[in-house]
């Protein structure tokens, strides 16, 4: 077949190129660089009253109006996560990993469990504590009738949830770069009579600098580009401006599309000054010489007593304040509506109707008259609204997750293979390109770009029209999330042993067969983690939910977003309040057991799951040998 093939002069080998060619060529320049373009040049092209074009209008109206308030703001919150998150997250890894600290174990999960629940549903957890009528904020003016109720918005509640809710990364890359520390260095400077905290300070710290470099990158970027948090504790940053005013029109206000593509430029700008910088620091070599045996880092113990004391007052307290929003929320979700309602624990009533089920409620009206609606106390899965949010995040985070690790897959494998060649490198920088760009820049480009019939390479279709824009949400999860797929895969194709592929060819086996065969099972472990991660991600994303805002594609961030509305007010939205802590339940559940089969199973290497299956069959040999002797 192949020998007539290439006898008529058609190489599948060529076509298999030519075709891959065009379909990159076709996703960056299609769902990459023309909207993004169309953003740029949307901002000079506004026109005036009498319909001029008026390319700085915009720019005056920056300068003139409230849109700087909106970049400072941005700005001031990422300036002070940057402060708050490094001194938290520097504080939770050497509690747990470098000082000797009683409980160290239960104070990592503590410490952890933003890994499990984030976005809006960290932060409408954290509202259901701290609200004008949340747990703790109701004792707070119960115990202090001069406390202020509304304590918990703006920015000072923003700051707070974002800095307990941003040290995940401190809790991951820290960690591994603390315990990848030489112990022999350390004890060294012990031995030449340097005190602990001169230790840390002189000898730790700057192995660690790269990696808090990267951190504070990072947080500044969180920071600048927030969504979640603003929307729902009322912050005006740009990310929740540009959102407003791509649903805005001009009879409302003066060219707001405009305005919002000019907010997500300096976005855009930020961010790529930002990577910028930390790419030519990463080129520097920032590097320490140890010693050629590494030993491994034990604890240190704080010999000062005072010192020691107020380090586990200070691990305690932040475990605390971890946990307390957890572990209300998982108590709360099995209390009944009146109890959630009051924000009063009852012991004695205990129900599952916030998951399952229903049940009638009665409420009095402004006219003093009872009424009752059947079935209005809904449960997260007996309610039709929330179900089909997260049916629809289900499918399209799936679908996505999907696509971006089968795109960046054969796009790894042409890299490897034509690594010497200009096209791999140029590729690679493609599927990186996401990078350079804020989520919400990319998002409100396809909004505004395929809110149209004039598209030619996607059918001439209205990709925001109707029930199209779910498939204009899944080309958008797929495209952010190519460059974190990228990263992570193409270093799985690293373990794959040249000599394995030689072997393979010189049997006889074609390309194809030696990917399928060969090479994919090697790196299958490692794309279903990507996968898995891809897919935990985007299950409760809400950024680029709330850009592509519609009926068409309420998704489950979305659902869970409008349960933090009035609830209860003439029979409607009942129990948003218990259908809130069961959705915070279940993403935690949910996200736990991808992270356990990522981290926890698929972290395993051969050896480890061997001994592991080992021991299980000695423990059930063991129990039948038990059961066969009571029997007889």
């Amino acid at each position: 077949m192949n020998a007539k093939a290439r006898s008529r002069g058609l190489d599948p080998g060529l076509l298999v190129k030519v075709f891959g060619g065009v379909f990159f060529a076709y996703l960056f320049f299609g769902f990459m660089l023309l909207p993004c373009l169309n953003t740029l040049t949307s901002i000079f092209s506004t026109t005036n009253a009498a319909g001029e074009r008026d390319p700085l209008a915009v720019i005056r109206f920056f300068f003139a109006g409230n849109m700087r308030s909106f970049v400072w703001n941005s700005l001031k919150l990422a300036i002070g996560l940057v402060v708050t998150v490094n001194i938290v997250g520097v504080s939770i890894v050497l509690l747990t990993d470098y000082f000797d600290i009683k409980g160290a174990k239960i104070l990592r999960l503590g410490y952890m469990t933003t890994l499990i629940y984030s976005g809006v549903a960290l932060v409408t957890g954290y509202l259901f504590l701290y609200d004008s009528d949340g747990i703790l904020t109701t004792a707070l003016v119960n115990a202090f009738p001069g406390a202020d109720p509304n304590w918990f918005s703006g920015f000072r509640a923003v700051w707070f949830t974002m800095t307990f809710a941003c040290t995940s990364n401190h809790a991951l890359f820290l960690r591994n770069a603390i315990r990848g520390i030489d112990y022999n260095t350390v004890e060294a400077a012990r031995n030449m009579g340097a005190r602990p905290f001169k230790v840390l300070w002189k000898v730790v710290f700057p192995t660690l600098v790269p990696t808090m470099f990267s951190l504070t990158v990072m947080t500044f970027i969180t920071g600048l580009c927030a969504m979640s948090a603003p929307t729902l504790l009322g912050y005006d940053s740009i990310n929740p401006e540009i959102v407003r005013l791509a649903g805005s029109s001009v009879a409302d206000e003066a060219f707001p599309q405009a305005r919002a593509a000019l907010l997500s430029v300096i976005l855009a700008m930020f961010t790529i000054v930002l990577l910028t910088v930390l790419s030519s620091y990463e080129r520097k070599g920032h590097y320490l010489s140890v010693s050629k045996t590494k030993a491994k880092l034990q604890k240190q113990k704080i010999d000062n007593p005072v010192a020691n004391v107020l380090a586990h007052i200070y691990a305690y307290v932040l475990f605390i304040i971890y946990m307390i929003p957890v572990v209300m929320i998982v108590i709360f979700s099995f209390q009944t509506y009146g109890a959630i309602r009051m924000k009063k624990l009852d012991v004695s009533n205990w129900t599952l109707v916030n998951f399952f089920g229903s049940q009638d409620y009665e409420y009095l009206t402004n006219r003093g008259t009872y009424k009752t609606r059947k079935g209005s106390i809904s449960g997260l899965f007996a309610n039709e609204a929330t179900l089909n949010g997260i049916r629809l995040s289900f499918i399209l985070s799936a679908i996505a997750a999907a696509l971006a690790c089968v795109i960046v897959v054969a796009a790894c494998s042409y890299i490897f293979k034509h690594r010497d060649k200009k096209s791999g490198v140029v590729l690679e920088y493609a599927l990186l390109f996401p990078w350079l760009l804020p989520t919400i820049l990319i998002c409100y480009s396809y909004r505004t770009y395929f809110n149209s019939e004039s598209i030619w390479y996607v059918g001439d279709l209205n990709l925001y029209y109707a029930e199209n824009v779910r498939m204009l949400i899944v080309i958008a999860y797929t495209v952010v999330k190519l460059p974190f797929s990228l990263r992570m895969i193409k270093a799985a194709f690293y373990a794959i042993d040249e000599e394995l592929e030689d072997a393979a060819r010189n049997l006889g086996a074609s390309s194809a067969v030696t990917f399928f065969k060969v090479k994919l099972p090697i790196i299958l472990p490692s794309v279903l983690a990507v996968f898995a991660l891809n897919f935990n991600a985007l299950f409760t994303e809400y950024d680029m939910s709330a850009t592509f805002a519609s009926s068409y594609g309420t998704s489950y961030a979305m659902v869970i977003q409008s349960m933090c509305a009035e609830e209860g007010l003439y029979g409607y939205n009942v129990n948003a309040s218990g259908r809130r802590c069961a959705s915070t339940v279940f993403i935690m559940l949910v996200s736990g057991l991808i992270l356990y089969l990522v981290y926890g199973v698929g972290a395993r290497d051969l050896g480890e799951r061997l001994e592991i299956r080992d021991r299980r069959r000695k423990r059930i040999e063991k129990l039948k040998a038990k059961f066969s002797r009571q029997s007889s």
